[in-house]
């Protein structure tokens, strides 16, 4: 029996459109329907499929959605150790510079997790987060303008977010019309989804392993 050396995804650059919606966020978080659903690539791989992830755009900016299904147990969060949280998290390159190996000032980090806000830290938080081995940083913003809505359900958790433009550094729609884009579910129960090459292959620091988004319109 041959072993298999290479991952799938690891051969193939992965591109999924992501769909205009005009009014892409409201008090009831995002409007995003069927069409709006992203690929998982990992599925090439025989990997296990736990979430729903849904994006959107327009000039104003960006919106996601994740359900996760299939839970027996309560999501471990600590605001303190996001990293180690269950949750997500998103790597964003507004110039879809696919041959760097180290992130630039277009690339961004975003982590959302369903429990660690608030008063008795059991509100949703989002975060800007930094890049390991970054060559530049993205711009200073103020992240109470990231938005972030959660729900609990018997076996998993919703997750909902929007980035405004600005908070974005190089969000140009009209002249670039594609993202570097990956995500990673963090999930101690049901383990690692990720839209392209899994946990193996270092892409939360290097952009060329990370996918892309075409804007639709």
């Amino acid at each position: 029996m041959s072993e298999r050396l290479v991952a799938p995804t690891f051969l193939f650059r992965f591109a999924a459109p992501c769909f205009y919606t005009a009014d892409l966020w409201s008090s009831k978080g995002a409007s995003l329907g069927p069409k709006h659903i992203l690929p998982c690539f990992g599925e090439l791989e025989g990997k296990k499929i736990h979430t729903e992830v849904r994006a959107g755009w327009s000039e104003a900016g960006l919106a996601f959605q994740f359900v996760i299904k299939g839970k027996t147990q309560p999501p471990w969060c600590r605001d303190s150790r996001i990293d180690d949280s269950d949750g997500v998290q998103l790597w964003i390159d507004t110039r879809n510079t696919q041959n760097i190996h180290r992130a630039g000032r277009f690339c961004h980090r975003i982590a959302l997790l369903p429990l660690g806000a608030g008063r008795k830290l059991d509100e949703p938080l989002i975060a800007l987060l930094a890049i390991n081995r970054a060559k530049e940083s993205p711009r200073e913003i103020d992240t109470r303008q990231l938005q972030i809505r959660g729900e609990r359900r018997h076996d998993g958790y919703t997750l909902q977010a929007y980035l405004p433009a600005q908070t974005l550094t190089g969000y140009t729609p009209g002249d670039q019309p594609s993202l570097g884009f990956t995500y990673a579910v963090i999930d101690r129960e049901l383990g690692p989804q990720t839209f392209t090459v899994g946990p193996e292959f270092p892409f939360a620091e290097d952009p060329s392993l990370w996918g892309t988004l075409n804007l639709v319109k």
